[in-house]
């Protein structure tokens, strides 16, 4: 089959059916309150941190530097605190065949992709594609605050606007994503090896990057 974005939608719906396309949608959503609550609230400490050591006042904006330095600080911090959730969310939207005479499993909640991954693979296993996801989260988090700190100096306004807020941080989203993205296809590829019967492939981080190369 070709490796096309319509083939993969219609592999899915003809196998589990129109609800396929939302597997892991309730472990992303239970995984992103508290991921992004740790975020912008550990965001503003250590902005507020950033803003001691640099000796930057109150009324003036942040360089961009340490609002980077923050944001990817803040993003280590929430992936620390909600990674198994992360996890879970990955195997359950991963969509990969079985392995040659392996049994395929299948995960339809959190609580039973992680009792299934620890009974088969051990409890660390659910700390798998941890490494990428701690070394992705601060760039990406840092682009992201960065973005808005460059794009908050470059556009300076006294009036605070949702408008406002949603294009600079949209486009702070924008940058992280393009930039960071080879880093999260590694996570996810580690992340699947050994779920539903499929083998191991990758040693580690670097092992992987050089094997999909």
């Amino acid at each position: 089959q070709g490796a096309s974005v319509y083939n993969l939608y219609r592999s899915i719906i003809q196998n589990e059916g129109l609800l396929g396309l939302w597997a892991g949608n309730g472990a992303n959503l239970l995984r992103v309150f508290p991921a992004k609550a740790v975020v912008f609230s550990t965001n503003d400490v250590f902005q507020g941190f950033f803003r001691t050591i640099s000796h930057t006042p109150q009324d003036q904006k942040l360089h961009p530097t340490w609002s980077f330095l923050a944001g990817g600080c803040a993003g280590m911090a929430a992936t620390a605190c909600t990674y198994p959730l992360d996890f879970a969310r990955g195997r359950i939207s991963g969509k990969l065949a079985p392995a040659e005479g392996m049994q395929k499993k299948d995960y339809n909640g959190i609580i039973r992709t992680c009792v299934l991954t620890v009974k088969d693979e051990g409890f660390f296993a659910l700390y798998k594609g941890m490494t990428p996801t701690l070394l992705g989260a601060m760039p990406y988090e840092g682009i992201k605050f960065g973005t808005v700190g460059i794009l908050e100096r470059l556009f300076p306004s006294d009036e605070v606007s949702p408008t406002r807020k949603m294009i600079f941080g949209g486009a702070g989203g924008v940058m992280a994503g393009i930039l960071t993205y080879p880093n999260d296809t590694v996570r996810r590829l580690l992340q699947l090896q050994g779920s539903r019967g499929t083998n191991t492939q990758y040693k580690g981080y670097f092992d992987c990057v050089r094997k999909t190369y």
